[in-house]
C-alpha cells in the first residue's frame, strides 16, 4: 500500500468515526436539552440527526421507545411562537418508527397510536389550502382544519399522504403512493389515489375483497337454507308463479283501461309466426302427419274429372 493510499484510509476512517459521533451527539432524547422543550418526550424515544423543521415542541408529545429517522419534519401551529392552547396538537405513541425524511405537520389534532411504522417521506397533515374563491390565490385563502387519526399498529407505505380528516383503524396497512382521506375501518389495506380499501380482514371469513359478501361461518350456504320451509314443503317442490306481474289479476280482466297483453304476445300476426319474440318460449312447429297405409291416395282432380262418363 502506498502512503498516499494508507493516509486516505486514515483520514476516511476518521471522518465515519466524526460522523457517527456528531449523528449520536445531535440525536435528540429525552436527557438533552432539546429535549426539554417537547410536552412529552417518552424514555428511550429519540430524534435522529439531523433533524427536520422542528417547532412547537410544547404541542408535541411523543411516546416511550419511538424512533424518529433523520429529517423528519414535526411541527405544531402555524410557526414558532404561537400560542396553541392548553392541548398538545400532535400526539405519537409508543414503539413507533417514523421514516426518514417524513413531514408531520399540526394545526389542531394528528393522533397516532402505538407501533406505528412509517416508510420515508410519508407526510401527514390535518389541515389543507381551500378552494373556496375561484378568483383568489389558492395559497392565500385560509386554510381549513380536521383532524387525522391513525390506529395503533398500522403501517404507512413509502410517500404516502396522508390528508385532514383521516381517520385509519388499527391493525391497516396504507400502501406506498396512496393518498389517503376519509374514513376506513380496523384490519384493511388501503391503496390508490384516492385511496380506497382493497382487502379487509374478519375472524369469521379471514381476508376477502370489499366488493365480495363475506360467505358465512361454515362455508356457502346450502340450497336448502336459502329457501322457505314452507316451500320445501309443498308436495310437488317450489312452486312456480303463473302471473308474476300480476296481469291476470280478476279484478282487472273487466276494466278496458288496462292492456291485458302488454307485450303484444297474443297478437293473431304472431301466432302462427315460429321466430322467437322476447319474452314469450317460441311455440313449437307441428310435425307433419303421415297419413294412414290404408288410406286411399285421392286421384288428381284432372284425371277423375276425364274418367267420368259424358252425356
Amino acid at each position: 500500500m502506498s502512503p498516499r493510499d494508507a493516509l486516505r484510509r486514515i483520514i476516511n476512517g476518521l471522518i465515519h468515526r466524526a460522523w457517527a459521533a456528531i449523528r449520536a451527539t445531535g440525536a435528540v432524547t429525552p436527557k438533552t436539552p432539546a429535549g426539554y422543550r417537547f410536552r412529552r418526550l417518552g424514555e428511550g424515544a429519540c430524534l435522529s440527526f439531523p433533524q427536520g423543521a422542528i417547532f412547537g415542541e410544547a404541542w408535541i408529545e411523543i411516546g416511550d421507545h419511538t424512533l424518529v429517522g433523520e429529517r423528519v419534519s414535526i411541527s405544531a401551529g402555524m410557526g414558532p411562537g404561537v400560542d396553541l392552547g392548553p392541548r398538545s396538537i400532535v400526539r405519537v405513541g409508543g414503539g413507533c418508527s417514523i421514516g426518514r425524511g417524513s413531514h408531520i405537520v399540526g394545526h389542531q389534532s394528528i393522533d397516532i397510536g402505538d407501533d406505528v411504522f412509517t416508510g420515508p417521506y410519508v407526510y401527514i397533515t390535518d389541515q389543507n389550502h381551500v378552494y373556496d374563491d375561484p378568483e383568489l390565490p389558492i395559497g392565500r385563502q385560509w386554510p381549513r382544519n380536521n383532524p387525522v387519526s391513525i390506529g395503533s399498529g398500522s403501517w404507512i407505505g413509502a410517500g404516502a399522504v396522508i390528508l385532514p380528516g383521516t381517520r385509519i383503524g388499527r391493525q391497516s396497512v396504507v400502501a406506498g403512493g396512496a393518498v389517503v382521506r376519509g374514513e376506513f375501518p380496523d384490519h384493511c389495506v388501503i391503496a390508490g389515489v384516492p385511496a380506497r380499501v382493497v382487502r379487509r380482514y374478519t375472524p369469521e371469513t379471514g381476508w376477502h375483497s370489499p366488493s365480495e359478501a363475506p360467505p358465512p361461518p361454515g362455508g356457502s350456504p346450502s340450497p336448502a337454507d336459502l329457501a322457505a320451509p314452507e316451500i320445501l314443503a309443498a308436495p310437488n317442490g317450489p312452486a312456480i308463479p303463473d302471473d308474476p306481474a300480476g296481469l291476470d289479476d280478476p279484478a282487472d280482466l273487466d276494466d278496458p283501461a288496462i292492456p291485458h297483453d302488454p307485450a303484444g304476445l297474443d297478437d293473431p300476426a304472431l301466432m302462427d309466426d315460429h321466430s322467437p319474440v322476447p319474452g314469450r318460449m317460441p311455440a313449437p312447429i307441428p310435425a307433419p302427419v303421415a297419413a294412414p297405409a290404408s288410406a286411399p291416395i285421392p286421384e288428381p282432380v284432372s284425371e277423375r274429372a276425364a274418367s267420368l262418363p259424358t252425356t
